[in-house]
């Protein structure tokens, strides 16, 4: 009698080894990636917000950039994320309202993407109405006005590719695909979009020096009785040249586009929008959430006598009964020069941000 059950013990035994040992399959863990983070960045800002979510690997990163510049994601396989969102425009469209799959034009300007793991507001879109990456995915691609598709039919043409099946396989450890899966990818894709080696940032490093127009012109941005450009738009110690936040910045004295104020329902929110980064404005006319600028002039001339009061026209905005700040015409030239200096061009030409 004792033999069997020293056996019978002797397998419980082997048993609980293996599991203690690892021998249930481990969970499947794509590889990590980390974001190239300029130095600069990192002396001066916060670290990227990544959400614990939806980690950054090196899989789930190729499956949103092979997404990213995909149709496959629009009804009729004509338009992909990147027909409004170019590469060679910091990831805009040069278009004042980008048309969709039916031929509709929306009624605002597609939003540069760059630098957008560091919007600690999680707040997206123009009018914040995406609380968080992820979340603003899901809105183009079923949006009537933009891809129109639905999640049914871009699951079903995925998963009709083996390709993708594959990569998605790799990039989450399971061949099921559903639409959170793509939401995650594309969104691991744009975090990796970060624009920061412009001519004024090689400026702060020491690695060359600016015109006495753009220096002039940074002190005019700087200046609270001449631009008075930095509240919104940060400093030359701020990498991102955005507060992130919403603003009416004097562009109407009544509102068509309530912006923020559709979103909250706060009557005081009418007519604010998010404040864009001024980096790459070399590449991203036409500018203002509506596009009605074509020109850097054209945004200088608002700011300088263009200005309209309203009921929630920002504080910041000191001298809208003025108009606005009454710049020179060599104040003006010289603020180009200097908004001029935060583009990138490095950004522009990446070959990992392009389709391959």
């Amino acid at each position: 009698m004792k033999r069997p059950i020293i056996i019978v013990l002797f397998l419980m035994l082997l048993v609980a080894c293996s599991k203690s040992e690892g021998g249930e399959a481990p969970e499947y863990t794509a590889t990590p990636l980390s974001l190239d983070v300029p130095a600069f960045f990192q002396e001066n800002i916060l670290a990227p917000v990544i959400p614990i979510t939806n980690p950054l690997t090196e899989e789930g990163v190729a499956l949103g950039k092979k997404l990213f510049f995909d149709p496959i994601l629009s009804a009729d396989n004509s338009i992909s994320c990147a027909e409004c969102h170019a590469p060679s425009s910091a990831f805009t469209d040069t278009d004042r309202f980008s048309d969709g799959v039916n031929g509709v034009l929306g009624n605002r300007n597609a939003m540069p993407l760059f630098n957008l793991a560091w919007n600690f507001d999680e707040r997206f879109f123009w009018d914040g109405s995406a609380t968080s990456l992820e979340d603003q995915v899901f809105h183009p691609i079923t949006d009537a006005t933009e891809m129109a598709n639905t999640w049914e039919k871009v699951i079903g043409a995925l998963e009709a590719n083996s390709e993708y099946t594959d990569m998605f396989l790799s990039a989450f450890g399971e061949g099921e695909i559903d639409s959170l899966k793509v939401a995650r990818a594309i969104a691991q894709f744009e975090r990796t979009l970060i624009s920061g080696n412009s001519k004024f940032d090689r400026f702060l490093a020491g690695e060359l020096e600016l015109t006495e127009a753009e220096l002039n012109g940074r002190d005019v941005f700087m200046d609270e009785t001449r631009g008075d450009c930095f509240h919104c738009h940060g400093n030359p110690n701020n990498p991102l040249w955005t507060d992130n936040l919403f603003h009416n910045n004097g562009l109407d004295s009544t509102f068509v586009d309530l912006g923020l104020g559709r979103v909250t329902g706060d009557p005081a929110d009418n007519g604010k929008f998010k404040s864009p980064s001024l980096r790459n404005l070399a590449f991203t006319p036409p500018y203002m959430h509506d596009g009605r600028f074509a020109t850097l002039e054209e945004v200088i001339d608002h700011y300088s006598e263009g200005l309209q009061n309203s009921d929630t026209v920002d504080p910041l905005m000191k001298k809208v009964a003025q108009g606005g700040v009454q710049l020179t015409e060599q104040d003006k030239a010289d603020l180009k020069a200097f908004l001029l200096t935060l583009s990138d061009d490095e950004f522009i030409s990446n070959t990992a941000f392009r389709e391959q």
